[in-house]
């Protein structure tokens, strides 16, 4: 617990409290009753010299003890300045509530819901303190071991990835697509919750991520960027697309023409997030094998960008836009080389796990430009589009992937994804910027 929520912490012998203490003096300075002493009820013995200590004891209660909320000032055990939970999980808890009334709620509290090991990850990176950030911000992880209204009460932000929390999409359905989406029974209760909070800033709404969870939606909303482009300068868009229901369907050879896909074609299911089939894809070398492909329906088929197997990862956090230069998939021509030896058959993979690849023969080029074409990244033209996508998904922190085709120099946004890790952002730089977009969401919602 202290390694993810960023605080300092000492593992105490209880036969040896003195040097302890003598021990922490050196290491944090006398601060008195802001240590706080976590122990278990079963080592009763060593309250006596804790009473003595000026800490604040929170004590675990044993399996079967009476259940009760956090208690200050009084005790069963006659001692004062201890606090009671019933699981170690109500800890993080605890020390929020004890720290918005220490600082008279000065800071605002972000309480956290994601599945553990993305929570894992943020956290070890520093971006989940328990203490106030030099901003203001205080975070608490939600968790649903625990009742959840005692947990939101304590906060005055909830930033969510509830995509980590979907049980099911259905994408077949007439219905409003955010009637289409079955959450946990924990996410549901949270999004019940958020409905009669009006005041409780949400990051993001939950009508505004669903965008992003439906390649096609996702897909009309990029054919919006070529309000972006002028003449003489580098094209940012989509790739083209086609919705496919049916695989089977008699007139798919002409729809892909006319919605300008030429072979190879890249295949993705609609559902882009949320459950495991939304990352089984196929790249597809011929039309006949459209028929026997294993990639679920509906399917959205998309132009498949020759890009030098170069991949720009951009992070929008707030106003500001950080990228990454990461390693794709190879050309057609050398991924055709590779299924040939499988009589040219589809390439399936799912893409969290691998993707396609062709060997050593092309590499990611520097932080600016593709190696084999020399097209540059137009970073201005890219945060244009960054700051425009910001604007029609209303979202305040996600990313996207954008490819430069090898013979154009066209920017094409392959992927759009809600709060990733922008793990590729050197932490000293991503965790304040990631504080300031929260901070900053929540003061304009305030002012509105």
């Amino acid at each position: 617990m202290a390694t993810l929520y960023s605080y300092d912490c000492f593992i105490l012998n209880a036969s040896s409290l003195d040097d302890a203490k003598n021990e922490i003096i050196l290491a944090w300075g006398d601060i008195g009753g802001s240590i706080l002493y976590l122990v278990s009820d079963k080592k009763m013995e060593v309250f006596p010299k804790l009473s003595n200590s000026g800490w604040l004891v929170v004590v675990l209660r044993s399996p079967g003890q009476e259940s009760a909320d956090v208690i200050e000032g009084g005790s069963a055990y006659g001692y004062s300045s201890m606090a009671y939970i019933n699981k170690l999980e109500e800890l993080p808890l605890t020390v929020c509530h004890l720290n918005r009334k220490a600082l008279r709620n000065s800071a605002a509290t972000v309480g956290y819901v994601m599945k553990p090991s993305r929570e894992e990850d943020f956290a070890k990176r520093g971006a989940f303190p328990l203490y106030p950030t030099q901003n203001g911000l205080m975070f608490l992880p939600l968790t649903f071991e625990l009742p959840l209204s005692p947990q939101l009460q304590e906060v005055d932000i909830v930033l969510h990835k509830a995509t980590d929390e979907i049980v099911s999409i259905e994408l077949s359905s007439s219905t409003n697509f955010s009637e289409r989406i079955a959450y946990t029974r924990g996410m549901q209760e949270l999004q019940r919750y958020m409905e009669h909070q009006p005041d409780c800033c949400v990051i993001d709404p939950f009508n505004n991520i669903y965008p992003v969870v439906d390649r096609l939606k996702i897909q009309e909303i990029l054919l919006g960027l070529e309000d972006l482009n002028t003449e003489g300068h580098c094209t940012i868009r989509g790739p083209h697309f086609l919705k496919v229901d049916n695989f089977h369907e008699h007139d798919l050879v002409q729809r892909l023409s006319e919605a300008k896909l030429s072979l190879p074609s890249i295949v993705k299911p609609q559902v882009a997030c949320g459950v495991a089939i939304a990352h089984t894809m196929a790249i597809v070398f011929r039309t006949e094998d459209f028929k026997d492909l294993s990639v679920p329906l509906p399917a959205v088929v998309q132009e498949y960008v020759d890009h030098s197997s170069t991949l720009y990862k951009f992070y929008v956090l707030g106003e500001k836009v950080f990228y990454a230069v990461k390693k794709s998939t190879p050309n057609a021509d050398i991924l055709m080389k590779l299924s040939e030896s499988n009589g040219l058959k589809p390439l399936v993979f799912d893409s969290l796990k691998s993707l396609p690849t062709g060997g050593e023969g092309q590499h990611p080029g520097d932080s600016n430009c593709s190696r084999a074409t020399n097209h540059c990244i137009d970073l201005e033209l890219v945060t244009d589009a960054a700051h425009w996508l910001m604007r029609m998904l209303d979202l305040t922190i996600f990313g996207f992937d954008v490819v430069i085709q090898e013979c154009t120099g066209d920017h094409v946004i392959v992927d759009v994804n809600y709060l990733p890790s922008f793990k590729e952002v050197p932490d000293d730089i991503a965790i304040p910027a990631f504080w300031s977009a929260i901070k900053k969401k929540f003061e304009s919602r305030k002012s509105k």
